[in-house]
């Protein structure tokens, strides 16, 4: 019965061999047991009691409240009292519930963890997707590279493009002030001009680049491994019921452990569906963001290299043609400067 439940189509568990003892230790079965213990122990919220003398005191000190009755009282008044009160209990037993079922899974998947940590416990793996998710997160890696040195280039050059506006300028003003070297200073003004609006174009490309690999790693990226994240959670989880069940299928088949094999049949179930369903959805965002990719990088880097080599060719029209292909379009200058009415 055991056999056919744990078995995978994509996935195989993976034993992690014991350093040390292969037994299964006492402390965790205490552990367990505490805090069952405390979850199960705790106070009957369906009851309401007034407590006199203070907590601990004796049987005699407890009067129950509806044993409280006043003269005044109508009995309207009552029902709607005893209707508030049951409406706040149900709350109350609710919010209890969650935090009982919250507790008793993260310690399941807080065992189940150190296990694998100390290799004592097994984990399931699909070798292939998390050879893929591998995959993922070393391209991340290199693109935030690529990215921040993209940037650093953008600083750089635009830093150059306006020294040389500036300079510029100043070729210009000098050619008005010093006669006999007019010709000299303006030959030299109307380049260094040039150079600074061929330099805009190309600073107009290069935004362009740094834009779309920015969406390409902090959004695309992100939003896969976000899934991958909840998928490697889900694992956790998964794996942590099925060694709950597995412990308790090897004990006494009683009534009671009957009882509590088909509950944790049950919660293995879903784990197992969560899992499945979460690693489904991860292979299909993989796919997907391996051909965005392809076809994001193939258009950046032709725009990349058309861009550089007609600027550093001193082709001016062909590093405007680049830019049409690929419909950038510049602003305009002192476009992000504010107008005269935002400066008042």
């Amino acid at each position: 019965m055991a056999d056919s439940m744990m078995s995978k189509a994509a996935t195989m568990e993976i034993p992690i061999n014991s350093n040390g003892d292969s037994r299964t230790l006492a402390e965790d079965d205490t552990l367990e047991q505490d805090l069952q213990q405390v979850m199960v122990s705790g106070p009957n919220l369906n009851e309401t009691s007034i407590v006199s003398g203070g907590y601990g005191g004796t049987a005699e000190g407890i009067i129950p409240t509806s044993s409280i009755k006043g003269s005044n009282m109508h009995h309207t008044n009552s029902s709607s009292s005893i209707t508030a009160d049951e409406a706040s209990r149900g709350v109350a037993v609710e919010k209890f519930d969650i935090m009982k079922k919250w507790g008793l899974n993260t310690y399941k998947c807080t065992k189940q963890m150190i296990s694998e940590r100390f290799g004592r416990g097994s984990r399931t793996v699909d070798l292939e997707l998390e050879a893929q998710i591998e995959v993922l997160r070393e391209t991340k890696r290199k693109y935030e590279i690529v990215l921040n040195l993209a940037r650093a280039l953008t600083n750089h050059f635009y830093s150059m493009v306006q020294t040389q506006n500036t300079l510029g300028d100043t070729f210009a003003d000098l050619s008005q002030k010093s006669p006999e070297l007019r010709d000299e200073f303006g030959y030299n003004a109307e380049t260094q001009k040039l150079l600074c609006k061929n330099g805009e174009t190309l600073l107009g490309a290069i935004n362009y680049f740094v834009s779309s690999i920015n969406t390409l790693v902090n959004k695309t990226m992100e939003d896969t491994l976000l899934t991958i994240k909840m998928y490697e959670n889900a694992r956790l989880e998964f794996d942590a019921y099925r060694a709950d069940l597995e412990e308790m299928s090897i004990g006494p088949r009683d009534a009671v452990t009957m009882a509590r094999i088909e509950a944790a049949q049950q919660q293995y179930q879903i784990h197992k569906d969560k899992y499945e369903r979460l690693r489904s959805d991860v292979t299909i965002k993989l796919k997907f963001l391996e051909e965005n990719k392809v076809k994001v990088m193939h258009k950046q880097l032709l725009l990349f290299h058309n861009a550089i080599s007609a600027y550093f060719a001193g082709n001016q029209q062909q590093l405007e043609q680049t830019l049409k292909q690929f419909n950038i379009k510049l602003k305009p200058p002192g476009a992000d400067k504010p107008s005269w009415l935002e400066e008042q």
